[in-house]
């Protein structure tokens, strides 16, 4: 494992495949990665990048991850969304963003990755900020996903609003706090969404301090209350960028969640 957590942010990764656009706007695009080998076709595989949802980090940073599931036999989507800091980022932009490009790439992704592309909605893999908007979209429009890998997801965000988690970062996202918009917390809050039938399973490792694991186990433990199939996995040595790291000590429990998810039981 790297002496800095946080070197995966900068590691360069091999360039992608193709870049599709599932909207007009520069920021609603996704890179697809086509799947090493000749496997069986597998689903897509979302990757939704964190970054507490703010416009100075975009996808890049989840190019290590995004070739290691493609080398993997993934076949592979980066999504980007517009953020907090950009025009039309924030509530509701950065939201909506989020449920179209994942109801679009399965159809956008198919003449580009061709035959390593099972047919049907994709898996989705979101870290941090990326892993609320990943059980938001599972939660919200669940016909276009096939399971949550959520990864140190900020998965409650009324907590993480009384935390200040990053600096007012949810603020940030909604506007404000749960007192302040009731509406947009019961809309975008998965804490608040349960129950809802799309098999989910949350990584969090107990060293994180960007995103306490508190915040996982108050969601699903509502989560599984509420009958939804989620399954919440701690890592003991695990900080908040290990779960993006291919070359982390973290690595082998992100691919074996991720296999989990679409392997028929």
């Amino acid at each position: 494992m790297s002496a800095d957590p946080r070197a995966v942010l900068d590691r360069p990764a091999p360039a992608p495949d193709a870049t599709v656009a599932y909207g007009g706007h520069p920021d609603q695009v996704a890179d697809l990665r086509r799947p090493a080998g000749d496997g069986p076709p597998l689903p897509l595989v979302v990757v939704v990048h964190g970054g507490f949802w703010r416009a100075e980090y975009d996808r890049g940073h989840t190019g290590p991850l995004a070739a290691a599931l493609a080398a993997l036999g993934y076949p592979v989507a980066q999504l980007e969304y517009r953020r907090t800091g950009q025009p039309g980022g924030g509530w509701p932009g950065t939201l909506a963003d989020v449920l179209a490009g994942v109801a679009a790439l399965p159809g956008l992704a198919g003449p580009v990755l061709g035959d390593g592309l099972r047919p049907g909605p994709p898996l989705l893999v979101g870290h941090s900020a990326g892993g609320h908007l990943a059980l938001y979209a599972a939660a919200t429009a669940p016909g276009t996903v096939a399971g949550v890998l959520a990864l140190a997801p900020v998965a409650d965000l009324a907590e993480a609003y009384r935390l200040d988690l990053d600096g007012g970062a949810v603020a940030a996202l909604l506007g404000g706090g749960p007192a302040e918009h009731p509406q947009r917390y019961a809309a975008a809050d998965p804490r608040l969404l349960v129950p809802f039938p799309t098999r989910t399973v949350i990584l969090h490792g107990l060293l994180d301090r960007q995103v306490p694991v508190g915040v996982s186990r108050s969601y699903a433990a509502a989560a599984r209350a509420a009958g939804s199939p989620v399954r919440l996995v701690e890592l003991p040595e695990c900080e908040h960028f290990g779960l993006i790291d291919p070359e982390s000590a973290a690595w082998p429990e992100v691919a074996r969640g991720l296999r989990t998810l679409h392997f028929d039981h």
